[in-house]
């Protein structure tokens, strides 16, 4: 074994060791919020298609009955070929940003090729040596790593403590000439939710730009599906507002809406946006198709929420530990080996569900984390309460 692979052999025994390695499974998605893996099914409590989007066969029906047969490679071409900036731009972008900026009433739209790229992108391409970067301590990986990418100063606030956000500017402000705060709408592990109108008051009070993730907001909250931004009514005082397809859209791809004059920066500097080749035109039509929807899918958000706030009832009544207010149910558990094993047991009994684990959570929360979706019912939700107790004894 050469000094490399012995390297690696050991690297990962020590992840082995630490009860934290992971391997990709082979899935196939169903209806009714099922999938199967090696001929067995379950319901998918970890995946992320909030609306039932994805697996939803009638919309995919719909959407290749629409497109025009007579011109296949407009419509079903799966390589756009090159960046955008080269001849990836193809025509479907152009209605999906435009729709995009007309739902969010922004003046424009970029589309990105996932949320990771885009958030990897955009902190490196607008802040600078000069300038500060606040960010809740709980914010994605991705974020993590576009404020490693930037020349910026950055402090981790106290997770959703946004009068640390306040004070630090009250002392530090004058430092900087320009201000970042960075935040996700709704938490992905915790499944819990910024007060983003608490966040605009103190970003108008220091004249900071509120930069908002919404990939767990968008289509799944607010009247209109356009995140908690809308729901919160604070849409159009956020700077820099995100979304990604890969959730309720049930696609592809990730989005940032804002000012003319922030989205010509970016398609100019975002290093992720001009040297990716542009996402498949098959897939572009797709979300186009979607957006002209999610205004209209209110049944479903409603549905999504009902169930949830019951499947939180239900898990507190018997006495087990959660948190959050959106479609993201976690169960903390603590130990990371009594997670993993009650994860199993779980997954023994029909449920599709994973064990979080250190480093994507801080050692001692160790939990099942449960994505509640509309192609699901209550009648499949509602044995899983007690289903994760007795794992648990």
């Amino acid at each position: 074994m050469s000094g490399f692979s012995r390297h690696l052999a050991e690297h990962l025994t020590e992840i082995d060791r630490l009860g934290q390695r992971r391997q990709l499974v082979a899935v196939t998605h169903l209806a009714r919020g099922r999938i199967e893996i090696d001929g067995r099914e379950y319901l998918n409590l970890a995946g992320n298609d909030y609306l039932g989007l994805a697996a939803n066969r009638e919309m995919l029906a719909d959407f290749y009955a629409r497109r025009n047969q007579g011109n296949l490679l407009t419509c079903y071409g799966l390589g756009s070929t090159a960046s955008r900036l080269m001849t990836g731009n193809t025509r479907p972008y152009a209605g999906l940003e435009e729709g995009l900026a007309a739902l969010y009433g922004t003046e424009a739209a970029l589309v990105f090729n996932s949320g990771y790229h885009l958030n990897v992108g955009i902190l490196p391409a607008l802040a600078g040596k000069q300038d500060l970067i606040l960010a809740d301590k709980l914010c994605h990986a991705s974020l993590i790593d576009g404020m490693r990418l930037s020349l910026a100063k950055v402090i981790r606030y106290p997770h959703l403590d946004h009068q640390a956000v306040e004070r630090i500017l009250a002392k530090d402000r004058d430092r900087f000439r320009q201000v970042f705060i960075v935040t996700e709408s709704i938490f992905s592990m915790d499944g819990d939710v910024a007060n983003l109108a608490q966040l605009v008051r103190i970003k108008d009070r220091f004249s900071a730009v509120l930069y908002v993730d919404e990939a767990h907001g968008v289509g799944i909250r607010g009247d209109n599906g356009c995140g908690l931004a809308e729901e919160q009514g604070v849409r159009q005082a956020i700077e820099i507002l995100t979304g990604t397809f890969g959730k309720a859209y049930g696609g592809q791809g990730a989005f940032v809406v804002g000012s003319r004059l922030l989205i010509d920066t970016l398609i100019n500097t975002a290093r992720p946006q001009i040297f990716s080749t542009g996402l498949p035109p098959v897939s572009v039509h797709w979300l186009e198709m979607i957006l002209g929807k999610i205004p209209y899918l209110r049944q479903e958000r409603a549905k999504v929420a009902e169930l949830s706030r019951r499947l939180r009832s239900q898990l507190h009544d018997i006495g087990l530990q959660t948190m959050g207010d959106s479609n993201i149910v976690p169960v903390v558990i603590g130990d990371a080996a009594k997670t993993v094993a009650a994860a199993e047991r779980v997954c023994a009994a029909g449920y599709w569900v994973k064990a979080v684990r250190p480093p994507t959570v801080p050692a001692g929360t160790s939990r099942l984390r449960l994505s509640l979706n509309a192609a699901m019912d209550w009648e499949q939700l509602a044995p899983l309460a007690a289903t994760i107790k007795a794992a648990l004894d």
